[in-house]
């Protein structure tokens, strides 16, 4: 089974146009990751541009549920040392890849990018149980479209638990914004 990590991947356009998005990366090996974006999308498009990428690691969920949910999506950034890509701001540490092959697919090519350079910014402190909650159900927000509404009623009741529980109020407003997108996903859709 393939070690995946939910990450947020910043990438830039030639154009210079910053794009933020969450990502699950594979870890191939040591130093080597496997980006497999859907298409259309513009992370792909960049990568494909630029052939470089920066995986960010951060403890701030509110980055994963503001670009799911459409509600933030300009979040700081700054320059990394040896990609064309930038940096998230107040991320725990990153990883610059430059893209060393392509596996082409109608629908979601395979990218294969090797690790350039990694940073730590900050000490990771653990994650907490709400911030795995918010985080799986950014996930399962993008699948709305393709999951049947029940099963998404019991997962978010489940992961209620864990926000209830444990959150803060970087958590509790992420999971906020989820919440909100799945109810107006909940009035288009009859349930």
């Amino acid at each position: 089974m393939p070690l995946i990590r939910e990450t947020i991947v910043t990438t830039r356009s030639a154009a210079g146009i910053v794009h933020v998005a969450p990502m699950g990366v594979t870890v191939l090996d040591e130093g080597v990751y496997l980006l497999a974006p859907f298409r259309p999308s513009r992370t792909l498009d960049n990568l494909l541009e630029t052939r470089c990428a920066v995986i960010n690691h951060t403890d701030d969920v509110r980055v994963f549920a503001g670009c799911v949910t459409g509600r933030r999506r300009d979040w700081p950034t700054g320059a990394a040392r040896h990609v064309a890509a930038p940096v998230l701001a107040g991320a725990l540490s990153h990883e610059e890849v430059e893209v060393v092959g392509i596996e082409e697919d109608p629908a979601r090519p395979r990218l294969t990018c090797r690790l350039r350079h990694v940073e730590v910014h900050r000490a990771a402190t653990g994650h907490n149980r709400a911030q795995a909650a918010v985080i799986e159900a950014a996930i399962l927000a993008t699948r709305l479209h393709l999951l049947p509404p029940e099963k998404v009623e019991r997962e978010v009741a489940y992961l209620t638990i864990a926000v209830e529980k444990t959150a803060g109020p970087l958590e509790a407003e992420a999971w906020g914004w989820i919440m909100d997108m799945l109810a107006r996903h909940r009035g288009q859709v009859a349930v």
